[in-house]
């Protein structure tokens, strides 16, 4: 009796149908007239628990249309346009079969109709005039071809409804029908003129259940049409997803590529660790880089589906390398360090934070912070640093580069923190001290004087201790006179702090008497 996939309950109901035809044309006898009304009261069991399932399909549509609107929201549209049709069909047919038992009480006892007394059908003569119809005859043709005609415009053309509009125009087709001697039959004659009123009644209740199993598969269609449409192919979007966001030369990428759904239909009700746009429900990731290093980044979507809280958490991780602010420039020849000072090291890597990267080398020494380093080179022309570095993933990278290890330069004497050649009275250098002075060196260091010599032509050469004129000093100069010159050279030079370190030789200062 219809197309498609039939539950259990619609097979048997298909079975009474067919039995009730066969029954029609029989001279039936008072038992049959009473299966009749057995017929009729499995029907309307049949409508009551249809209705029931109908009601709970269009109300979980309406729910999912609530909450994924979309294709779900035109399809709960429909389906309330069904509704409306049904009900008013399905009410009109409930008039046509109360008229046919018009007359006919129900027993209080046993709640049925006097089934074996229900053997005339003269209660719906209205409805025939001849071999024609009368004007209640033709309302009544009206009312199932406008029930046809109103089903098929809700549905449209969607091909997910073709089956059901097929099935409703078979099984409710007013062509004129041949009977078993093969004469044509006005339609409405065929089926109820000279039936016993029970035998009507249960076949308008037959009626009734088509219409209920019509308005069930608009309902079930539409359900699945919007969960297939808003599951299709078109609304996915293969991603690709790896496993970081950045990667050194030589490194796996690693990684997986996925379906993600752009749909309308699914949208979080809150989302946090991202933007949500209200628009298009996606979530868009809007934040600041932190330190330089592997960072974590994660969050959580909020649904709601069938009236239930879903939590749906993602996470992931980028890297964050330095901003390229500033270009290494470096001479070749003049990666030096100095021996006898403190060197300052500073050592990074791209791509690796400060606290994974490790230097070693002789005499080199942290600094107390990530990335600097101290370095007091000893003997030798040449030293090299070694450096590990671990990637977020574990790894290690290294890499190295050589120093060449100089002595400090030689500094300049000074007589009075004065350079070259000093002028003034022999008073002034008997007190004066003798230091001397680095000239274009950058580390800040503090020099100390601890001997040097004093010489004035025709005089002899005094070796002092310290940095200051001692009594043999103070007597060779007491002979001197105006415009003689005195020679401080051989000026003994210590680092202070560097023990016994001599600096090289220290250039000579003259002082010229006034």
């Amino acid at each position: 009796m219809a197309g498609g996939k039939l539950t259990p309950r619609q097979k048997m109901i298909n079975l009474m149908y067919l039995v009730f035809i066969a029954m029609l044309a029989m001279n039936v006898s008072k038992e049959v007239i009473s299966g009749f009304g057995l017929f009729n009261e499995k029907f309307e069991a049949s409508n009551v628990t249809s209705i029931t399932n109908n009601t709970a399909l269009l109300q979980a549509l309406d729910q999912k249309a609530a909450e994924a609107k979309g294709e779900f929201a035109v399809a709960a549209a429909t389906a309330h346009k069904v509704e409306t049709i049904s009900k008013d069909f399905y009410a009109y047919l409930g008039t046509l079969k109360a008229q046919s038992i018009k007359g006919y009480e129900i027993d209080k006892e046993t709640g049925k109709l006097p089934y074996e007394a229900m053997d005339r059908g003269d209660n719906i003569d209205d409805w025939f005039t001849g071999d024609g119809y009368t004007k209640k005859g033709d309302a009544i043709i009206a009312a199932i071809q406008k029930y046809k005609a109103d089903l098929k415009a809700a549905l449209g053309s969607d091909k997910k409804y073709a089956n059901i509009i097929a099935e409703v125009e078979k099984k409710f087709d007013v062509s004129d029908v041949k009977n078993k001697e093969g004469i044509k039959e006005k339609y409405l004659a065929y089926h109820f003129k000279g039936f016993p009123a029970i035998a009507s009644a249960a076949k308008l209740s037959a009626w009734q259940n088509d219409v209920q199993k019509a308005e069930t598969d608009v309902y079930n269609s539409a359900l699945g049409k919007a969960a297939v449409q808003a599951a299709s192919y078109s609304n996915y979007q293969a991603i690709v997803v790896l496993d970081k966001n950045a990667y050194f030369q030589g490194e796996k990428v690693t990684g997986k590529v996925v379906l993600g759904r752009y749909d309308e239909n699914t949208k979080p009700e809150s989302v946090s660790g991202a933007v949500l746009d209200p628009a298009t429900g996606q979530a868009k990731i809007n934040l600041t880089a932190g330190s330089v290093g592997e960072q974590n980044i994660g969050g959580q979507f909020n649904f709601i589906e069938d009236g239930k809280k879903i939590n749906l958490p993602f996470k992931g991780t980028y890297v964050v390398v330095p901003r390229p602010n500033s270009a290494t420039i470096s001479a070749d020849k003049m990666n030096v360090v100095y021996r006898g000072v403190v060197n300052p090291i500073s050592v990074s890597f791209a791509g690796v934070a400060d606290n994974k990267v490790v230097a070693s080398a002789p005499g080199l020494s942290s600094a107390g912070k990530p990335g600097k380093y101290n370095m007091s080179p000893g003997q030798g022309t040449e030293t090299t640093i070694s450096v590990t570095g671990t990637l977020p993933n574990g790894d290690k990278v290294t890499d190295k580069k050589t120093f060449r290890i100089k002595g400090i330069p030689g500094p300049t004497g000074t007589i009075r923190g004065e350079m070259g050649v000093v002028k003034g009275p022999r008073s002034n250098l008997e007190v004066a001290t003798i230091g001397a002075k680095l000239l274009d060196f950058d580390f800040e260091v503090e020099l100390d004087v601890v001997g040097f010599n004093m010489k004035i032509a025709g005089q002899p050469t005094v070796v002092v201790t310290g940095n200051k004129m001692n009594a043999q000093c103070k007597q060779v100069l007491s002979r001197a006179g105006k415009g003689d010159q005195v020679t401080i050279s051989e000026i003994k030079t210590k680092l202070v702090g560097a023990g016994s370190y001599l600096l090289p030789r220290t250039a000579p200062v003259i002082y010229e008497i006034q």
